[in-house]
């Protein structure tokens, strides 16, 4: 069985977690809307996860809606008290499967109720804020109501740790002015690097940097150079991709999704995977 433990640990905040964890947005149905096709799996997935190091586990209560968190709860509670649940807040979803912002006070306050039901939990381990507004990239803006809304579920109890999803750097000081800030959820992998530098900073800060889409997401990631790279290590294209962000930086901590038990094996293998200078070269050359 793999050891997952090879790669590593961070802190978020007073948790110590594996460096390499799971993201369960592939839970939910097509488009992360309504429930999966296969909810046995889904629970399986969840269950092989932990019992093969696994925790921390990235979710969403607005992935289904609902749907995610419930699965979670339904596969793993009562948890195990090193496991670590990272959720988000700041959108919802349309009638249309549509991802929309939900920023005001009141809704901000109802999501972090939505998730302590569905995960079944006194207290989130970790809430991110998810700017929404460019849905897709980070975009500037004040985030000083939002965050600030949350610092104050935080200072009640009902939340241990903050983090932010689909910032910038600016964004990201402005919060730290406000609460501790213990991750930044950005979208980051073997071909999209705008956040090299802020990776580095984070680093430097003691951040964890958690990048959505390690694995290219919706468009998964092609490239020849990485395919002959995995050639060479006898390893597939994608866990070379994973070790490659698990080299890049001590603070990088990895959520590749999957519905499937198979694949998730062979994500978590990547943590074994080394990656020699020559390697390293040519990936980040890509």
């Amino acid at each position: 069985m793999t050891d997952i433990t090879a790669a590593g640990t961070f802190k978020l905040g007073d948790r110590t977690v594996n460096r390499m964890g799971y993201g369960a947005m592939q839970l939910a149905g097509p488009g992360v809307f309504g429930p999966p096709k296969d909810k046995a799996a889904a629970l399986a997935v969840l269950r092989e996860a932990v019992e093969r190091g696994v925790d921390h586990i990235d979710t969403s209560d607005f992935y289904g809606p609902h749907v995610t968190n419930q699965i979670i709860a339904e596969a793993l509670h009562p948890y195990p008290d090193h496991l670590t649940i990272v959720t988000k807040v700041g959108a919802k979803r349309g009638a249309d499967a549509a991802w929309n912002p939900a920023f005001s006070p009141e809704e901000l306050t109802q999501a972090v109720h939505d998730n302590l039901k569905n995960l079944k939990l006194d207290a989130l381990h970790v809430v991110n804020l998810r700017w929404m507004g460019d849905v897709h990239k980070p975009s500037e803006g004040s985030l000083e109501r939002e965050f600030t809304v949350l610092a104050a579920l935080q200072e009640k109890g009902l939340i241990r740790h903050l983090g932010l999803s689909n910032v910038t750097s600016n964004q990201v000081a402005q919060a730290r002015q406000i609460a501790p800030v213990v991750c930044v959820q950005n979208q980051f992998n073997l071909v999209h690097r705008e956040d090299e530098a802020l990776v580095d900073d984070l680093a430097g800060a003691g951040v964890a940097y958690v990048p959505f889409f390690p694995l290219g997401g919706f468009s998964p990631l092609q490239s020849s150079e990485l395919s002959a790279v995995a050639g060479a290590l006898s390893a597939t294209p994608m866990q070379v991709a994973l070790a490659w962000l698990l080299h890049r930086a001590p603070n990088l901590l990895l959520i590749p999704g999957t519905s499937s038990v198979a694949h998730l094996r062979e994500n978590l293998a990547a943590a074994e995977l080394k990656l020699p200078a020559d390697a390293l070269a040519k990936l980040d050359a890509i």
